[in-house]
């Protein structure tokens, strides 16, 4: 998956950019820890049971540049990708991945594009 200025995901009605004023420490500041090439990555549980061992995992990856990035849900392993908006049983790990996004829009880390 390539970095992307704008990313949406699958099912979901909202696109995002990175917010313009974003800086290093920011994205310290919410969680993410900079790779061996620079770039800034956040994963994070969407399943609210910690003994679920087949949980569903939110990956956030920020290019060094600050001005694009990637998103994707996937399998606790990371090798398959997971649609939460198409099933109806996704409705927590959905809930738990609009908080994650609307909190990093909150803390000026992304910002929501209006078309």
């Amino acid at each position: 998956m390539a970095f992307e200025n704008n990313v949406s995901l699958k099912g979901s009605g909202k696109t995002f950019q990175m917010n313009e004023q974003v800086k290093r420490y920011t994205l310290r500041d919410n969680g993410f820890e900079e790779t061996k090439n620079g770039n800034f990555q956040m994963v994070r549980d969407l399943d609210n049971s910690v003994l679920h061992k087949q949980g569903i995992k939110v990956k956030i990856v920020v290019a060094s540049d600050l001005k694009t990035f990637k998103v994707s849900t996937t399998t606790s392993n990371g090798l398959k990708m997971v649609d939460v908006y198409g099933k109806v049983t996704m409705a927590a790990a959905k809930e738990q991945l609009e908080y994650i996004l609307d909190s990093l829009v909150e803390n000026g880390v992304l910002a929501e594009v209006t078309e």
